[in-house]
């Protein structure tokens, strides 16, 4: 699964774009420099998500919205078609 997949079914779980829960984070004080356990933590106990999930947005917590170029346009099934992850819903992703 592709990070953006990851973030498509965050939202399709919880019903929060992904950053709708940045803000959420940000407000919990959840920084670059949270470690990824308090986060994973966090979203299972706030929104039963699983560990592949929550790395997914702690991904974004700590690095924003850019992935490493060699996700992209990779042979394999967790290949990304950008380098930059859509944080703003699944209704208006271009």
């Amino acid at each position: 699964m592709s990070f953006q997949a990851y973030l498509d079914t965050i939202e399709k779980k919880t019903g929060l774009t992904p950053r709708q829960l940045l803000a959420i984070a940000e407000e919990r004080g959840y920084t670059n420099t949270t470690k990824a356990g308090e986060v994973i933590e966090w979203l299972a106990a706030d929104y039963s998500l699983g560990r592949g999930h929550a790395m997914a947005l702690f991904h974004v917590i700590k690095n924003g919205a850019t992935i490493d170029a060699k996700f992209v346009g990779a042979d394999s099934s967790h290949r990304d078609d950008s380098d930059t992850l859509w944080l703003d819903g699944i209704a208006t992703k271009p």
